[in-house]
């Protein structure tokens, strides 16, 4: 069996509070009360203060290898990255963006229409 990662984050903010990781093989799926009773950081906190995300399993995988933080836009539900950017590789405060591997599969669509245009 595969779990993917559950995101809960502040609702205000998006600033994430507890990410449960991935699991696979023997495990056993999660309720949402069992996270909060198990999790400090949710367990000290109104219920109406935070909500949470459910990723599939291996979801921006990559995303997460090659982020420096990450958080949930609370406007949108959304994960949104940061990544290190070699010409300043100590950033005052992180710059968010979706993530890349969106990015990357929305340029590959549209380089895919316009050499469709193209050969018309």
């Amino acid at each position: 069996m595969e779990i993917g990662r559950r995101i809960y984050f502040d609702i205000v903010t998006g600033e994430k509070l507890v990410d449960t990781g991935e699991r696979s093989g023997d495990v056993i799926e999660t309720t949402i009360e069992h996270d909060i009773a198990v999790y400090r950081a949710l367990s000290e906190r109104n219920r109406e203060s935070f909500d949470y995300i459910q990723l599939e399993y291996g979801q921006y995988a990559e995303d997460f290898d090659s982020c420096i933080s990450y958080r949930v836009n609370p406007s949108t539900n959304q994960l949104e990255f940061s990544y290190p950017n070699p010409n300043q590789p100590e950033p005052e405060k992180p710059a968010y963006r979706k993530p890349l591997s969106e990015e990357v599969d929305e340029l590959k669509q549209s380089v895919a229409e316009l050499t469709i245009m193209i050969a018309q």
